[in-house]
C-alpha cells in the first residue's frame, strides 16, 4: 500500500452464504490520506458491509483491505484492535452508554485505551473534545435521554474524537434526521474535517446531496461493485443510467 492512501482495498468479495450470492463482489477502492470521502448508494448496495470490513470487525471471503499500510487480513486480533484506536467512528444513533453522562462516555475510551493516563487529564482531554465538538459545557453532566438528537450527534462526535483518530468514519449521520438537523450534522462534519488537520473522513450515506455538499472524493456502490468514483462533478456529468438516476432523484428532494 502507498503512503498517499489511509485504506487501500483489492478485489474484496464477501459471501454469508458459502460463495453462493456476494454482497461485495470484487471491490476495488482506494481512499486518499486527508480526503473526505462519501460513500453512497441505494439500500443493500453493500455499503455497511464495506464499512465493516474497513473496521476488521468483517473478514473478506476473497480479497485485502489494507488500512494505514497494513494488511487486516494477516493481522492478530491483538494487532487489530491496537489498529482500531486509529479510527473514530459516529455511529447511526450516536450508541451512547444510557447509564453514563456525556462526559463518562467520552472519557470511556481513553480510559480502556490510555490507562497510563491520570484521572484528571482524561477528564480535561474529554472535555476538550466536547468543545470541539460544539457542547456546550452545562451538558457534560446530562445522560444521554436528556439531550436532543443534535445534542447525541454531537457528544457521539466527541467519543469519535477521544482518541485523535487518523481515521473518522461516520455511518449514516443523517438517517431520520429533519432538514435542519441533517445541515447542522454535514456541517459539523466538515467542520471537524477541517480542524483535524491530515484526518481521513468516510462518510456512509444514502443523502446524495450531501455527499456533494460535503464531498471531495464521492464513491456510488451497486450490486457490491464501485460504480463510480469522483468528484461531484463527474457525477454530475456522468451519462451511466444508474449514476443518472440517483442524481436526479437526489436533486428533486432539493
Amino acid at each position: 500500500m502507498t503512503k498517499e492512501f489511509a485504506i487501500e482495498i483489492k478485489d474484496l468479495r464477501k459471501s454469508f452464504d458459502g460463495g453462493k450470492e456476494f454482497v461485495l463482489n470484487g471491490i476495488n477502492l482506494s481512499i486518499p490520506r486527508g480526503s473526505l470521502t462519501v460513500i453512497i448508494g441505494y439500500s443493500g448496495t453493500g455499503k455497511s458491509v464495506l464499512l465493516k470490513h474497513m473496521l476488521g470487525l468483517l473478514k473478506p471471503t476473497y480479497g485485502h483491505v489494507c488500512v494505514l499500510g497494513k494488511d487486516l487480513v494477516s493481522l492478530q486480533e491483538s494487532d487489530l484492535v491496537k489498529l482500531r484506536c486509529s479510527f473514530g467512528v459516529l455511529f447511526q444513533n450516536a450508541a451512547l452508554f444510557d447509564d453514563l453522562t456525556v462526559l463518562e462516555n467520552v472519557a470511556f475510551p481513553i480510559h480502556e485505551h490510555r490507562r497510563y493516563l491520570p484521572a484528571a487529564e482524561i477528564v480535561k482531554i474529554a472535555e476538550k473534545k466536547l468543545h470541539m465538538s460544539g457542547m456546550d459545557t452545562k451538558h457534560f453532566n446530562k445522560l444521554p435521554g436528556e439531550l436532543s438528537g443534535g445534542m447525541r450527534k454531537r457528544a457521539g462526535l466527541a467519543r469519535a474524537l477521544a482518541l485523535d483518530p487518523d481515521i473518522l468514519l461516520y455511518d449514516e449521520p443523517t438517517t431520520g434526521l429533519d432538514p435542519i438537523l441533517t445541515e447542522m450534522v454535514d456541517n459539523l462534519i466538515l467542520e471537524t474535517h477541517q480542524k483535524q488537520r491530515g484526518s481521513t473522513s468516510i462518510v456512509v450515506s444514502h443523502d446524495l446531496m450531501a455527499a456533494f455538499r460535503i464531498g471531495e472524493n464521492v464513491v456510488m456502490l451497486d450490486k457490491g461493485k464501485v460504480l463510480l468514483q469522483g468528484t461531484p462533478s463527474d457525477f454530475l456529468s456522468s451519462d451511466l443510467e444508474l449514476v443518472r438516476k440517483f442524481v436526479d432523484k437526489g436533486l428533486k428532494k432539493r
